[in-house]
């Protein structure tokens, strides 16, 4: 588990690596904005820069930028043949994508579609969470070295209030030994913010809860609906109780050994999909909290024997795994 954390990291650090280099490329392209003629039927394709609201601006490889806007009828779905519908707030900066409209009278691109690989959403979903992750550690970093900074101040204006008057040598002595608590304190604070950011890429497994499914099915059924509403409304009596920091929410798909391995992939993946949906629906989760579904199949591990038909039972299922991130939690070197 350990190993596959670290490998989500490196890709995460090689997109962010990719992108930059893509925007140095784009950036000796001055970006500036194209508008669409009023009526004209336009087809764009290139990476979110931008995104406002319900609007965004998507720029090619030329550096020309065209702003979109989008309307309850635009339709957003991945491309190839099964066209997965897609919530408009799966639009985000850094999204490579293909959108089709017509031209409104300030030159906007009023969108019809929107498409996008599947791979390409995955890409900047981890672009994004690596870029929020490094602004809040920015922030903590920041906050230390200006704690330690009025430390430093605060106990060279002791010393000099020694150095003007030996009569208040005992009373000085005694505000530089605060000072030098207080630098202490806040050097600690940095050994600390410190170490969260080390533990970033580590993770320990607070629960993990697993929905059944049919033969051959990805529908929820009463059952498994359930099961998901229990584990849900254990985590949110958590997070009320003040526990939940740093937590997220990864979806995995089982299947048993009958039938083809992938079909069985795939249905892995539609049941992921079907619990993430579901969570997302009901409980209004957080998306930046979930880590993208992934279907194993029958080739992931088994919960039970596949032998029985009571094991392939255990076997057809997702599993809600609960997360906590230590860097975050602050738990770096604490025992679990």
């Amino acid at each position: 588990m350990r190993n596959k954390r670290s490998v989500v990291v490196i890709v995460a650090f090689a997109i962010a690596l990719a992108t930059a280099v893509e925007g140095w490329a784009q950036g000796a392209r001055k970006a500036h904005l194209v508008p669409v003629p009023q009526g004209q039927k336009v087809k764009v394709q290139g990476v979110v820069s931008i995104r406002n609201g319900d609007s965004f601006k998507v720029r090619n490889t030329a550096g020309a930028e065209t702003s979109v806007l989008i309307t309850e009828k635009t339709k957003v779905t991945s491309h190839g043949f099964s066209k997965n519908e897609y919530a408009v707030t799966y639009i985000m900066r850094g999204l490579r994508l293909q959108a089709e409209g017509r031209g409104d009278s300030e030159g906007n691109l009023v969108a019809n579609w929107v498409r996008f690989d599947e791979q390409d959403l995955r890409s900047a979903q981890a672009l994004e969470e690596t870029n929020e992750l490094a602004e809040e550690n920015k922030a903590r970093i920041a906050a230390a070295e200006e704690a330690a900074r009025l430390a430093q101040q605060n106990a060279e204006r002791m010393q000099a209030q020694i150095m003007e008057t030996q009569a208040m040598a005992q009373d000085a002595r005694a505000r530089a030994d605060a000072a030098q608590a207080q630098a202490d304190a806040a050097f600690k604070s940095a050994a600390m913010a410190n170490n969260r950011i080390n533990g970033l890429d580590d993770y320990d497994t607070v629960k993990i809860t697993p929905v059944l499914f049919k033969v051959g099915s990805s529908v929820i059924n009463p059952t498994a609906k359930a099961t998901i509403d229990e584990v849900a409304s254990w985590a949110v009596a958590q997070r009320k109780a003040g526990n939940g920091n740093g937590w997220l929410y990864q979806i995995v798909g089982f299947a048993d050994t009958s039938g083809n391995t992938a079909k069985n992939r795939a249905l892995s993946e539609r049941r992921a999909k079907a619990v993430i949906r579901y969570l997302v629906t009901t409980y209004n989760m957080d998306l930046r909290r979930l880590v993208q579904p992934f279907g194993y199949g029958e080739e992931g591990k088994h919960a039970a024997d596949n032998k029985t038909a009571a094991g392939r039972a255990q076997n057809r299922r997702v599993e809600i795994i609960i997360l906590q991130n230590k860097g975050i939690a602050n738990t770096i070197g604490t025992t679990p």
